[in-house]
């Protein structure tokens, strides 16, 4: 019987990336459902929204610095991101940067229509 160690180089580089693609579409899913079950509604609505606007076209780097930050409590998060202060450094990236901008655009938006932070 075959294997795919007995295929092409190329034959096996295209199974590897298909197999990568998957694993990362995985990942990328489970981070969103992550995001949207994090426990308090604060939590869910701002990160399941950054979520989704952001997971379609983070790259792996991004989506492994996003799922560290996933492994991080609530109430640091919010320290990070809403109450301005400072991240450590492990955590002060690219993907942090994206989330606190996000997560202060549509603060203005909802006080400027009059809404509440959802």
């Amino acid at each position: 019987m075959e294997t795919i160690a007995d295929r092409p180089a190329e034959i096996r580089a295209v199974v590897s990336d298909h197999f990568h693609g998957d694993d990362f579409d995985i990942r990328r899913r489970r981070a969103l459902f992550r995001c949207w079950n994090r426990g308090t509604q604060e939590s869910d609505l701002i990160l399941g929204s950054f979520a989704e606007t952001f997971l379609p076209v983070f790259n792996s780097s991004q989506l492994e610095r996003f799922e560290a930050l996933l492994e991080c409590t609530d109430p640091d998060l919010f320290d990070w991101v809403l109450g301005g202060y400072p991240p450590p450094p492990e955590h002060d990236h690219d993907v942090m940067r994206l989330l606190r901008e996000f997560s202060a655009r549509r603060h203005r938006a909802s006080k400027q229509s009059g809404q509440l932070l959802t």
